[in-house]
């Protein structure tokens, strides 16, 4: 069972995801300490079944003046 979109995490917007630039296993989350080959997000909704629960989003960044 997944969640529905509006309710589901991305990665990419996501404070505690890193690249890791390792060939097996390209993408971590710092938040959970673990490293996958697919987006730790969709890591979480297929072994858990619900959305991620550690998604903080990145801080936004200010308009250069």
């Amino acid at each position: 069972m997944t969640s529905p979109p509006s309710q589901q995490t991305n990665c990419w917007g996501c404070r505690y995801f890193k690249i890791t630039h390792e060939k097996n296993m390209p993408y971590a989350c710092n938040a959970m300490g673990f490293k996958s080959k697919m987006l730790p997000c969709l890591e979480v909704t297929r072994i858990e079944g619900s959305r991620c629960l550690s998604f903080a989003p990145k801080p936004s960044q200010g308009k250069p003046s």
